[in-house]
């Protein structure tokens, strides 16, 4: 009896399951179909979500915020995003619209904001490509973010009551990217374009890899971070409070990859794929697609953080190769602050213990982002914006100049000497420095414990402001040398690249060369004796040495011979003021933000395996012969 009960109700049980799922299916309809926001009497703004139709039938999801009671037709500031469309909306319940967009818009009054998922996010439809390919080799598709830009643009100038028919489009980072995207074949109502901290080339310099190294904790976070839900952001779990044990234990990024990856992870995959600056990352830089783009007639403010710590190479680069284009000197602009990733649209009195003059963030959003947009958006008055207007750390001022790097610059070489010295003549006779570089114990980046840079709101201060911290906590160390000059008798500015020009040799077939140049305050510091002896890193990068040749063919070093490197250091605009001095640091580690070198020549060091990790003696040479020098662009006629 039992037996039949059961069977008898089993199709009882199939029904109900059906009805269940159907209810599921329905509430996520109506889930999906309901509202971002309900409206209020009393909103000054109307908002209105759609599905946006690209030229392929796939509609992205788009947010429309247009103000009451205008006085004549507004302009358009669209930002595209990877990151939630709906996110960028903070009091959502506010019904005044300043409240809705929060304080960075704050200076931005008078437009209609449009915020958009790209294909394949939070609520668009299509496939998530992280940094999609332009149609070509690496995209066989009739879309790409040029053209899902522009398609975007087309619908909103025709569909979008109260336009004055002109579009600005602005982002940061990964939008910041997608806004130089858009200037590829530009829509004829695209009128202002402002790419803040753009993702420029990610191999050359900006999130995943500095010349070869690869950034190995950002990119464990971040890729995880986007690629294992296209609905979300998610924390990876990790089971160490300092993730420089974490890492050191986990092993090399291929390891990581096996334990704690899947096949979601398709950047993650790719990157390990092609260590090397080949045709994979070459197609996807944006510089040289810019470069050869028929036209880059859009007036474009590049906007730049001299402490960027994720995409420091990719606003200079971007404006050098415009800059080529403006034969006038009207269309295309630099400005740079003394900001981490994104801070021009928050507070930017301080990063760390470093602090300014003022609040330069809204300084810069007032005097030469408002003016800007207001210009080429609503024929605004002359906007005034220098070509490049860029913070002077050091005096802690704003300067302006026609041209960034000024053409003023004069190189000037500043060599290690005898004595842990730095100076102006070059060396004679012989002389060299060495240190052993262990891989089983690493130089960190910053400060242990390293804290995770989601999830973690201490983790992602030291993370923001890292740039900046004191490298005493490395000075002294075994594994690090040091070379200081005497203190300063009169005032030295720098303004572009700092070139570092190595002479060095290795006991392995591999190394990793990170350079370091530093503001060293007087011990008493007056006027602010917190920075009594602080170690203020002005700038510093890092050079897989397998590159020493051709980013894209790596080779082995030949073991214990004198060798030439050149480093280019991120751009500085800083001065060095009397009784300072000058320091460089040289070592071969950076960890876990950089993968570590075996300092053996492997085919892929994405997959080393622990018995290819071996310490090296390394060997930096200051001779007549093999001089080493940082190569500093010295403006004679600052003031």
């Amino acid at each position: 009896m039992t037996l039949h009960a059961s069977a008898a109700s089993r199709p009882n049980r199939i029904v109900t399951a059906l009805l269940a799922a159907l209810l599921v299916a329905i509430l996520l309809l109506q889930t999906a179909a309901a509202p971002l926001r309900e409206p209020n009497a009393d909103d000054d703004f109307t908002l209105r979500e759609v599905m946006l139709p690209m030229r392929d039938g796939v509609k992205l999801y788009t947010i429309i915020l247009t103000p009451k009671n205008a006085k004549g037709d507004l302009p358009i500031l669209l930002q595209r995003t990877p990151y939630e469309a709906s996110a960028t909306m903070g009091a959502k319940a506010h019904p005044d619209l300043n409240a809705v967009l929060g304080p960075r818009f704050a200076e931005l009054p008078g437009y209609i904001w449009v915020f958009q998922d790209i294909r394949g996010r939070y609520k668009s439809e299509g496939d998530y490509s992280h940094n999609r390919p332009l149609r070509g080799p690496l995209n066989d598709t009739p879309t790409d973010e040029s053209t899902d830009a522009w398609d975007s643009i087309e619908w909103l100038v025709r569909n979008v009551q109260g336009n004055n028919g002109r579009v600005g489009i602005y982002g940061t980072s990964n939008p910041g990217w997608l806004v130089l995207n858009a200037l590829i074949g530009p829509h004829p109502a695209l009128k202002a374009a402002v790419p803040v901290n753009a993702v420029g080339d990610l191999w050359m310099g900006d999130d995943y890899f500095h010349n070869g190294a690869f950034r190995l904790s950002f990119a464990v976070e971040y890729l995880y971070r986007m690629g294992t839900r296209a609905d979300a952001q998610l924390a990876m779990a990790f089971n160490h409070h300092d993730l420089y044990s974490w890492f050191l234990k986990a092993g090399s990024a291929g390891d990581i990859d096996a334990r704690y990856f899947d096949k979601r992870q398709a950047f993650w995959k790719l990157a390990l794929e092609h260590p090397a600056y080949d045709v994979y990352w070459q197609a996807k830089a944006m510089p040289p697609l810019l470069s050869a783009a028929k036209t880059n007639s859009v007036p474009t403010l590049n906007v730049h953080g001299w402490f960027d710590q994720e995409d420091i190479y990719g606003a200079p680069a971007t404006y050098k190769v415009m800059e080529e284009k403006d034969a006038a000197n009207d269309r295309n602009f630099f400005s740079a602050g003394p900001w981490y990733h994104g801070q021009s649209w928050g507070n930017g009195e301080n990063i760390g213990a470093m602090r300014w003059s003022e609040d330069t963030a809204k300084r810069w959003r007032e005097d030469v982002l408002a003016p800007f947009l207001a210009h080429y958006l609503k024929d605004g008055p002359a906007h005034g914006v220098a070509p490049a207007t860029v913070f002077e750390t050091g005096s802690n001022r704003w300067r302006r100049f026609d041209a960034w790097p000024p053409r003023q610059v004069e190189a000037r070489k500043l060599y290690l000497g005898g004595g842990n010295s730095l100076v102006w003549a070059a060396p004679g006779g012989e002389g060299s420095d060495s240190y052993v570089s262990d891989p089983a114990k690493p130089v960190p980046y910053q400060p242990r414990p390293i804290r995770r840079i989601v999830g973690d709101a201490d983790g992602l201060a030291g993370w923001r402001s890292w740039l900046t911290m004191d490298q005493r906590f490395v000075d002294g160390r075994p594994d690090v040398l040091t070379y200081v000059s005497p203190p300063l008798e009169e005032p030295l500015t720098l303004r572009g690249t700092i070139l570092a020009h190595l002479q060095a040799a290795t006991s392995g077939t591999d190394s990793d060369w990170v350079v370091k140049v530093i503001d060293v305050f007087p011990d008493d510091n007056p006027g602010d004796d917190r920075l009594g002896g602080y170690q203020f890193m002005v700038a510093g990068d890092i050079l897989r040495g397998r590159y020493r040749e051709s980013f894209s063919t790596p080779r082995p070093i030949a073991a214990n011979r004198p060798l030439g490197y050149e480093l280019r250091l991120p751009q500085v605009n800083h001065r060095f003021r009397r009784g300072h001095r000058l320091m460089v640091q040289i070592q071969s580690s950076w960890f876990p933000l950089y993968d570590r070198n075996p300092q053996r020549f492997v085919p892929s060091i994405m997959h080393a395996k622990p018995s290819d990790y071996r310490a090296a003696t390394q060997t930096i040479y200051r001779s007549a012969r093999f001089p080493s020098y940082l190569e500093l662009p010295v403006d004679p006629s600052a003031d």
